[in-house]
């Protein structure tokens, strides 16, 4: 009897294990359209570039170094565009009511999407050198997917700034 127990735990911790082997690499994901997550490795460091609020969501907006130097630039507010390799991903999340603060105030709640835009001409021609891609994130069984979207879906709100190279956001005084 001894011996059939231990091989049921031995059993049981090999399949408890092995579900940590099979954790998502969310980084393996790209768009049909080929704009891979690995792309915007390490985005979770970016710095800040600015912030946005609309009724659904909080959005904190990030940009890579190359894009964050070009803003420190004077770009695009001189009339230059962003240069080749500019990564910038608007990171979104369904708010809540804080508990703990002492005023009212909207803190992030359930993380949503990452919404990831690159400058890369010869890629993306036809969307004024910029591809877009989403990343929608399911809570409830914590993994990401690539959005089936097409890698111009964003150039048509984004044309609205072009003047701006195609970018809303300003890179916010502090």
């Amino acid at each position: 009897m001894k011996r059939k127990s231990r091989l049921s735990i031995t059993a049981v911790l090999v399949v408890l294990a092995g579900t940590t082997v099979y954790a998502q690499d969310k980084y393996s994901l790209k768009t049909p359209d080929g704009i891979a997550f690995s792309d915007f490795k390490g985005y979770e460091d970016w710095a800040v570039v600015s912030s946005a609020r609309t009724d659904e969501v909080l959005k904190v907006i990030v940009a890579n170094p190359i894009m964050i130097e070009a803003y420190k630039a004077g770009i695009p507010t001189n009339g230059q565009p962003f240069p080749e390799g500019s990564k910038i991903v608007k990171l979104q999340w369904k708010p809540k009511k804080s508990t703990e603060a002492p005023f009212a105030v909207d803190v992030p709640d359930v993380f949503t999407q990452a919404f990831v835009i690159e400058k890369d001409s010869k890629r993306f021609p036809k969307s004024d050198g910029w591809g877009y891609a989403l990343f929608n994130y399911e809570a409830a069984s914590d993994q990401f997917t690539a959005d089936l979207s097409p890698s111009d879906c964003g150039h048509a709100c984004h044309l609205a700034v072009k003047a701006k190279d195609n970018i809303f956001h300003p890179y916010e005084k502090r």
